[in-house]
Formats: C-alpha cells, sequence, structure tokens
C-alpha cells in the first residue's frame, strides 16, 4: 500500500500502518484486567449500537474509495478485517484502537497449472490523543463519513480546586 497515496481522512485514522506479526494465541483474561475490548466495556443497547454503526460505516467508506485511490497493484483486494479498540475499564479511557487489513496477490503457473500466493496483513494504529475515552470516539465518529471526521480532543479536565 503506497502511504502517500492514502487520502488524509485514511492517514488520521489508519496510520501508522505496519506488517502483522505471527498470530498471538490468546492467553485467558486475569480477574484484575484493566482493559478491556470496546464490545465487552459498553453497557448501553445505545452505545452498542453506536458502535457497531461506526465499524460498518468505516467499512463502507474503505470500500467507497479503495478501488479508486490505493487498492490496485499487486494487492488489489485489500480488504479491512476488523476496527477494535482496547478501553481502560474503570475510566474509559482508550489505550489503543487498532485497524487491521489483509490483501493477497496470486499468479497461475502457466506450464503446471500451480497458484502462488503472496499474502500481506496490516494493522494500523489510530492517532488518538492521550485521554480519549469510549464516549468521546464514539460522539465523533457519528455521522455517515468516520474517514472524514476529526479524531477526537478530550475535554480539558480541571484539576484545581
Amino acid at each position: 500500500m503506497n502511504q502517500s497515496a492514502l487520502p488524509a481522512a485514511i492517514l488520521a485514522v489508519a496510520l501508522p500502518c505496519g506488517l502483522s506479526q505471527s498470530p498471538a494465541s490468546a492467553a485467558p483474561m486475569p480477574a484484575q484486567a484493566r482493559y478491556f475490548d470496546m464490545t465487552s466495556y459498553l453497557t448501553s443497547d445505545a452505545d452498542f449500537d453506536a458502535w457497531s454503526t461506526f465499524r460498518d460505516r468505516l467499512r463502507q467508506n474503505f470500500d467507497d474509495i479503495c478501488g479508486d485511490i490505493f487498492c490496485e497493484g499487486d494487492y488489489s483486494n485489500i480488504q479491512p478485517l476488523r476496527y477494535r479498540c482496547s478501553v481502560n475499564r474503570v475510566t474509559g479511557r482508550l489505550a489503543m484502537c487498532m485497524w487491521m487489513f489483509a490483501g493477497s496477490n496470486e499468479e497461475i503457473e502457466p506450464a503446471t497449472g500451480e497458484i502462488a500466493i503472496q499474502d500481506m496483513a496490516w494493522h494500523c494504529r489510530t492517532p488518538l490523543v492521550a485521554g480519549t475515552t469510549a464516549g468521546e470516539l464514539l460522539a465523533a465518529m457519528q455521522g455517515d463519513g468516520p474517514l472524514d471526521a476529526p479524531l477526537p480532543i478530550p475535554t480539558r479536565r480541571s484539576t484545581t480546586a
């Protein structure tokens, strides 16, 4: 994926991107876990619906621009896999949000019929401002175009008495 060809909105949401590492085995969550996946953190139907709608629209925005802008060349079938965020269970502040993508290039060997596959995966960290809460992200990303929405800037909390 040529990062210089990405529109500013994608750069703001998805970069920096990196190649994925080997899959790690999932470890059981300790009882004193501080962070949860966004879907486990949300408690109201309205927040869960907002999160689900945001991820659906994010995927649709990606699909709308992918073929016209940067999903061409060797990896012309790039697909967004999942957008996940980790949330502090007490404060509601986000530790990290990550968008995962995958694509492949297949070549058929004319003499043998063998198919050679080159597969690639990317993981793109959302550049969140420290202190951003789950609620602030949900509020900022509502609407039909989350790729064009500015990332939230956390509300400053007064520490004076």
